[in-house]
């Protein structure tokens, strides 16, 4: 008599697909913030014409890859978060930290990030505002504050990951057929 692994049931695959979709998009939100740190950090010895310029560039188009990395994340993790409790995961409260802190991001963009953006993009290159400076250090610190926050969710969820692998004790592989599926497991 062979033993194999029992399906999941359905919350079980779900949960599994909004952890992954939470984590790929969760990870590339989080590495285009530090990419775009570390861009902000050169320009930082850049004069007002150089500066206002690359951010007019930046604004072209990576305000839409954070949309599309950031809001599918959260709403993946959201969902993971709700699954994770139904289940009583042991990972649940790794799934809900990540889900505060990309509110958090969310809150920081909104409140800060945006509003600069907004008015860097009527800068004018030949002759940005006399206090550019002020503008960039406002929003360089709340980038720099979202970055860690996003990196810190991206690693919870990556933590939860682990947590629940296979080889974890009580994780998937350890489900046979016949045998009910541990709760422990999303």
């Amino acid at each position: 008599m062979t033993t194999r692994l029992a399906r999941p049931d359905r919350p079980a695959r779900l949960a599994r697909l909004a952890h992954l979709v939470g984590l790929l998009c969760g990870g590339l939100f989080a590495g285009f913030l530090v990419a775009v740190l570390v861009l902000e950090n050169s320009l930082r010895s850049y004069e007002a014409s150089v500066y206002t310029q690359v951010r007019q560039v930046e604004l072209d188009g990576l305000d839409k890859l954070a949309a599309a990395t950031l809001l599918p994340a959260a709403a993946a993790t959201a969902l993971l978060v709700v699954l994770a409790f139904r289940a009583r995961a042991r990972t649940r409260w790794f799934a809900l930290a990540a889900l505060a802190l990309m509110a958090v991001v969310l809150v920081v963009t909104v409140s800060v990030n945006l509003p600069v953006n907004g008015d860097q993009l009527d800068w004018s290159v030949r002759t940005p505002p006399a206090d550019w400076a002020d503008a960039r250090d406002r929003w360089q610190l709340a980038h720099a504050l979202r970055t860690a926050l996003a990196v810190a969710a991206f690693a919870l969820l990556a933590t939860a990951r682990v947590l629940r692998s296979p080889s974890a004790p009580g994780g998937p592989s350890a489900v046979r057929r016949g045998a009910a599926p541990s709760r422990a497991t999303m």
